[in-house]
C-alpha cells in the first residue's frame, strides 16, 4: 500500500517525536479556537443570549461525544488491516464499514439537530438567534466525521497528513471567527467556517479513499457493510457506548443541573473555566499519548511488562508535565485569564483557581488510562470504572445546594473530590494492566 506524498512524508509520518511536536502545535490552535469562541460571544451576545449560548455549546459536546466509540473502533480494526494482523474471531476488516460509519454519524447529526430545533421551537434553548445557533452547532458537529477522517488516516499512517490539513482549517476558522469583533456578522462568520471546515473533511476522506484503494460503491454499499459491521462491532460497541455515554453525562451534567439549580452566572461561568481548563490538559495528554500509542499497544500484545511499565510512567510523566504548565499559568494569571475571557463579568478566588489545579492533575492519571485503555479496546473496564465519576457528577449540584450561601465553591469542592476518586481508581486500572493477559 503506497505513500502519498512521496519520501518526505514518509520520513515526517515516522518520526514519533515529530508527529508529537505536529500535534502538539495543532492542540495549542485548537485551545485558542475554544477560548475565541468564548471571548468573541461573550462580547458579541448579551449575558442572557450568552448563557443560552453556553447551553449549545454543551448539547454539541454532547453531540460529538455520541458516537460510542466508533472512531476508537474502526482505529484498532483499520490499524491490525493495514499492518496485517489478523486476530482469531476478529473478522477481517472490509471497506464497505466506512460508508456504514460515516452514515452512522450523518444521522447521529441529523438527529441532534431535530432535537435543537424542537429546542429552540419550544423555548428549551431562549435566544433571538435560532440562525446563529443552528450553524454554530452543525459547525461544531462536523467534528464527528473529522475524527472518523482523522483516526482512519492515522490507521494507515496518515497523521502527518491529517494534521497539516486540520491546522489549516483552524488558521482559517480562527480568522474567520475574530472577523466578528471587527463588524462582521456572526452568522456569515459561522457559515463560512462551516464551509471551510466541510472542505477539508472531504479532502481527508478522499486521502483514506485513494490510501485504501476504495471505489464509490465501497461507501455505498450499506448492507453489506451493515452486515459486517452488526457481526462485528455489537459487543464492542455496547460496551463503548455506555462507556461513552457515561462519560458525556458526568463531564456536561453540570452545565445543566447549574442553570437548574440557580440563575447566577458565576458558578456556570466558573464550571465553563474549569471544562475549558480540562479541554485543554486532556488534548495536550491525548497528543502525547497517540504518539506512543503504537509503542505502547505493540508491547501489552507481545507481552513485554517492562517496555509498558517505561512507556506508561513515561506517558503519565508528560501528562503531569503539561498539568504543571497549566497550574503555574493558572497561579500566575489565573484571575487575569478568567477575567478577561468572560469580559469582568465574574471572578475567580485563589481557592477556586486551587481546587481547579487538584482537579486537573487528576484528570492527568484519568486521561492516560483513558485513551490507552480504548486503543486496546477494554471498554468494559473502562465503564466500570467511569461509574463512580458519572455518580459524583450528578450529586455535585443537589449536594453543593445544601450549602446555598458557598454554592458555587461547594460544588467545585464535590466536583473535584470526584476526580480525585476517578483517578485514584483509575491508577489502579493502570497498576493491573500491567499484570493482565491477552
Amino acid at each position: 500500500m503506497g505513500q502519498p506524498g512521496g519520501t518526505a512524508v514518509t520520513r515526517l509520518e515516522g518520526s514519533a517525536r515529530i508527529l508529537a511536536m505536529v500535534k502538539l502545535a495543532n492542540v495549542g490552535l485548537t485551545l485558542i479556537w475554544g477560548f475565541a469562541v468564548t471571548y468573541v460571544f461573550v462580547r458579541a451576545l448579551p449575558l442572557r443570549e450568552f448563557q443560552s449560548f453556553l447551553l449549545l455549546v454543551a448539547f454539541g459536546n454532547f453531540t460529538i461525544s455520541a458516537e460510542f466509540g466508533l472512531t476508537s473502533i474502526i482505529y484498532a480494526r483499520l490499524r491490525r488491516h493495514w499492518l496485517g494482523i489478523r486476530e482469531e474471531g476478529a473478522g477481517q476488516f472490509r471497506l464497505e464499514e466506512m460508508g456504514v460509519l460515516f452514515l452512522f454519524l450523518g444521522l447521529l447529526i441529523a438527529g441532534g439537530l431535530a432535537i435543537l430545533l424542537i429546542a429552540l421551537a419550544s423555548g428549551g434553548i431562549d435566544t433571538t438567534m435560532p440562525v446563529l445557533f443552528i450553524l454554530f452547532f452543525l459547525s461544531a458537529c462536523v467534528n464527528l466525521p473529522a475524527l472518523l477522517a482523522k483516526r482512519a488516516l492515522a490507521a494507515v499512517d496518515g497523521n502527518f497528513l491529517w494534521e497539516a490539513l486540520d491546522f489549516m482549517r483552524r488558521v482559517v476558522t480562527i480568522t474567520l471567527l475574530l472577523f466578528i469583533l471587527q463588524g462582521l456578522d456572526p452568522r456569515v462568520s459561522v457559515a463560512l467556517q462551516l464551509g471551510v471546515s466541510l472542505c477539508v473533511i472531504g479532502w481527508a476522506i478522499m486521502l483514506v479513499h485513494a490510501r485504501l484503494g476504495m471505489t464509490v460503491r465501497h461507501w455505498f454499499a450499506f448492507r453489506e457493510g451493515g452486515g459486517h459491521v452488526r457481526a462485528h462491532y455489537l459487543r464492542d460497541i455496547g460496551a463503548s457506548a455506555m462507556f461513552t455515554m457515561s462519560e458525556i453525562i458526568a463531564y456536561n451534567a453540570p452545565y445543566f443541573t447549574i442553570a437548574l439549580a440557580t440563575q447566577d452566572a458565576r458558578p456556570m461561568l466558573l464550571f465553563d473555566f474549569f471544562f475549558k481548563m480540562s479541554r485543554a490538559l486532556s488534548m495536550f495528554v491525548r497528543a502525547a499519548v497517540e504518539a506512543a500509542l503504537p509503542r505502547i499497544t505493540r508491547a501489552f500484545h507481545a507481552d513485554d511488562r517492562g517496555r509498558l511499565r517505561q512507556l506508561l510512567t513515561r506517558a503519565l510523566g508528560a501528562g503531569f508535565v503539561f498539568a504543571l504548565g497549566v497550574s503555574v499559568a493558572l497561579g500566575l494569571a489565573g484571575t487575569w485569564i478568567f477575567g478577561k475571557l468572560f469580559d469582568g463579568r465574574a471572578a475567580i478566588s485563589s481557592l477556586d483557581l486551587l481546587l481547579v489545579d487538584v482537579a486537573l492533575f487528576a484528570l492527568t492519571i484519568i486521561c492516560v488510562s483513558v485513551y490507552v485503555q480504548a486503543a486496546l479496546g477494554r471498554f468494559a473496564h473502562l465503564l466500570g470504572r467511569s461509574l463512580p465519576f458519572l455518580a459524583g457528577s450528578l450529586l455535585s449540584v443537589p449536594l453543593a445546594l445544601l450549602l446555598r450561601d458557598r454554592f458555587d465553591i461547594a460544588f467545585l469542592s464535590f466536583y473535584t473530590a470526584t476526580l480525585v476518586l476517578g483517578a485514584m481508581l483509575h491508577a489502579l486500572s493502570l497498576r493491573r494492566l500491567l499484570d493482565d493477559k491477552r
